[in-house]
């Protein structure tokens, strides 16, 4: 049986708990909690992963919040983490970091045969595709580059394309939801439920309440991600994890 996986989220930017309004690095909020202390409360609230995300890795392709990663990962926490992974050498520096599973975004979009590649080599739950998205024309275009840019593969190219190349965890963001506590695209998520049945898909953006983890689960995710929401104290991780 699979197990619907609450993940709390901290977003690094000069080594503080940061959060963006949809992708905006000009929209910054900064929260004043240290972000070791944080995922130590996530984790003794029963949280069993921590997705942490390098923003300023993100737009730069390096690893700049490294080292902050790495302490949270050594507390012992399931860590599931991106922003700047560009080449294997990248991988390696997060595997090291104590990192579980490595979250790969732009490289993902630009250069799907290489990341096929890391698929096979270090296998599929070692990885998680990051297509965050946004709908621009009809279809789900496929910002990267710290949502800066846009690629011309589609969500709906990319996803069945790692589906069939063995990928099993896939982390979808709606870019338009992100940080605006506007609830999840619940059509994005079915649409992805029906489409690629055989990715564990993450739910990701405007999360405001339990009904919203509750509506994403039903949905066809199989997990989601939680930031501002947690953050402001709108629900617990205990709360969240009991939906």
């Amino acid at each position: 049986m699979t197990i619907f996986e609450v993940i709390p989220a901290i977003d690094l930017r000069g080594g503080q708990v940061v959060r963006l309004k949809q992708g905006d690095y000009a929209q910054q909020t900064t929260y004043a909690a240290n972000p070791r202390e944080l995922a130590q409360r996530y984790a003794a609230a029963g949280a069993r992963w921590l997705h942490l995300v390098d923003l300023d890795g993100a737009r730069s392709g390096s690893l700049d919040n490294l080292a902050v990663i790495q302490a949270i990962a050594a507390d012992g926490m399931q860590i599931q983490a991106g922003g700047g992974v560009r080449e294997e050498a990248d991988l390696h520096r997060l595997f090291d970091a104590g990192v579980r599973r490595v979250v790969l975004g732009s490289v993902a979009i630009r250069d799907p045969e290489l990341v096929a590649g890391w698929l096979v080599k270090y296998g599929a739950e070692r990885l998680t595709i990051a297509l965050d998205t946004r709908r621009i024309d009809g279809r789900w275009a496929l910002p990267s580059a710290g949502w800066t840019e846009v690629e011309a593969r589609t969500l709906d190219e990319l996803a069945p394309w790692y589906a069939m190349r063995g990928a099993r965890h896939l982390l979808c963001t709606d870019i338009d939801r992100d940080g605006m506590l506007a609830g999840f695209n619940l059509e994005l998520y079915r649409h992805l439920a029906d489409h690629v049945p055989q990715l564990a898909v993450q739910a990701s953006g405007g999360v405001r309440s339990l009904d919203d983890i509750r509506a994403a689960r039903e949905a066809g995710a199989q997990g989601v991600i939680l930031g501002r929401a947690l953050l402001e104290g709108r629900f617990t991780v205990q709360e969240a994890l009991a939906c």
